[in-house]
């Protein structure tokens, strides 16, 4: 789906406006096909030549890119760059983009589920949470869909609004996204809660995770007793403050053990285990295996 959002609307721009304003080619690391997360495997024309003449390049990658430490490809990144190609990441792509250098003095995004990984892996990256960052010569994308967005938006800029708008309907784009919009639902969709004291606290926790706040400190953000805060959570979720913050931890954890490399120790310690025999029996007794089986396991379908 990244790879295919990205692509097509410039297909459709040339299409539709009966002009090849683009032309473009498919490189993977060893030049053998590149194998999707659904099992189809896209042709491609070759390793990724330093002299290659681009315009720009598309780095679409999924699974966990984190353990992506290819020598060879990161330094054809970098020498990319400093030909002035200007460089794009689209869903985990943007790991590989940090992992070569090429992010730092950037704005950039990811998509939301390597996001924990991203930022415990590259601290000093200016991450924002949008569809897509345009910031000079470097592109992030948090993929999915939103390679769509990315793309119209670069047509539209290249040869006017016009054409983005009829690249739009034909892939039935009725409204236009903005690069800062929203990559989840937000916590009222998701939850399909109402009461602004439990979005306030749930928020609370969702940015607290590795420092998790007492029950005094999220009724406080929420603005009604720790008693009526507790009754909210049981209607509002089925479970106590303190099981709804086990579970958004662990839920993190998982994250953090499928996209990136992080020991079992600082999984613990991001998401607020104060040591990893804690972590170990909570996780267990919430997914049925150990978090190092969860690694190993980790495999079926992926962002991008």
């Amino acid at each position: 789906m990244s790879y295919a959002s990205v692509v097509e609307p410039f297909r459709a721009a040339n299409t539709l406006s009966g002009r090849p304003l683009y032309a473009w080619r498919h490189y993977s690391i060893d030049g053998a096909p590149a194998r999707a997360s659904n099992g189809i495997e896209i042709v491609v024309d070759g390793m990724l030549a330093p002299d290659e003449p681009l315009d720009m390049l598309f780095v679409v990658a999924g699974g966990n890119p984190a353990i992506v430490r290819h020598r060879a490809t990161l330094g054809r990144l970098r020498q990319l760059a400093a030909r002035g190609v200007a460089i794009g990441g689209v869903s985990g792509g943007p790991f590989l983009l940090a992992r070569a250098g090429l992010l730092a003095g950037y704005r950039c995004t990811i998509h939301w589920e390597h996001e924990a990984a991203f930022v415990e892996a590259f601290p000093e990256l200016e991450v924002e949470r949008g569809l897509y960052v345009i910031d000079r010569d470097r592109l992030t994308c948090a993929g999915g869909t939103a390679g769509l967005d990315l793309a119209i938006e670069m047509i539209g800029e290249a040869h006017g609004p016009a054409l983005a708008a009829q690249v739009g309907e034909w892939y039935i784009r009725t409204q236009r996204r903005e690069g800062a919009g929203a990559q989840r639902a937000s916590l009222a969709q998701r939850y399909r809660l109402a009461h602004p004291g439990m979005r306030a606290a749930l928020e609370a926790m969702e940015t607290n995770l590795a420092d998790p706040l007492p029950r005094e400190t999220l009724a406080a953000r929420a603005g009604v007793s720790i008693r009526q805060l507790e009754r909210l959570f049981a209607a509002g979720v089925g479970r106590t403050i303190g099981q709804e913050y086990l579970r958004l931890r662990l839920e993190a954890a998982l994250r953090l053990l499928r996209e990136s490399d992080l020991s079992r120790i600082e999984i613990a310690v991001a998401c607020g285990f104060a040591d990893a025999g804690h972590f170990s029996r909570a996780f267990r007794a919430r997914f049925g295996v150990t978090p190092t089986r969860a690694r190993r396991g980790a495999s079926g379908p992926r962002p991008g």
